[in-house]
């Protein structure tokens, strides 16, 4: 029977991961199986926890595949929503928290082609401060993106 695990869960991530590395990357990167993981992944078990180290190496074989980072997704999911009052979130207009995450992209990308142009600093490598700058570019998007995740997951 198929388990209804919620929004940005720990379980939930532990099941992107389960569809991003095979059995082999999995027991390469933490010495268990896609089974174990499996069990991990049941909401309703609450005595089967990931270890913690577990969940960073699963996610820096996922950033290998060239994937964003399931568990640390669902990590920062779930500290924003503790650290933001959850009434807080139910007013936010969807909307236009996408048209400022439009905006925030826009940033990123006006950043990276900046960095990338010839007559940058280093030319069309980045140089430190860039890739400081392509990364705060970065976060905002970030923060923006985990705001409208928390307020859809509220109404």
């Amino acid at each position: 029977m198929v388990k209804i695990r919620k929004t940005a869960s720990v379980e939930n991530g532990i099941m992107q991961v389960l569809n991003i590395l095979s059995d082999e990357e999995i027991q390469e990167a933490i010495g268990k199986t896609s089974s174990y993981l499996r069990k991990c992944s049941n909401p309703d078990d609450p005595q089967r926890h990931i270890d913690h180290h577990d969940s960073i190496k699963l996610d820096i074989a996922c950033i290998k595949k060239g994937k964003a980072p399931p568990l640390l997704s669902s990590h920062q999911y779930i500290v924003t929503n503790v650290s933001d009052s959850l009434d807080s979130h139910k007013h936010n207009d969807i909307d236009e928290m996408l048209v400022k995450s439009t905006i925030l992209h826009g940033k990123l990308t006006e950043v990276v082609k900046q960095a990338e142009n010839e007559k940058s600093d280093k030319g069309i490598q980045i140089s430190k401060l860039e890739k400081k700058e392509i990364m705060e570019a970065i976060k905002n998007l970030e923060d923006k993106i985990m705001k409208i995740k928390i307020t859809v997951d509220q109404k």
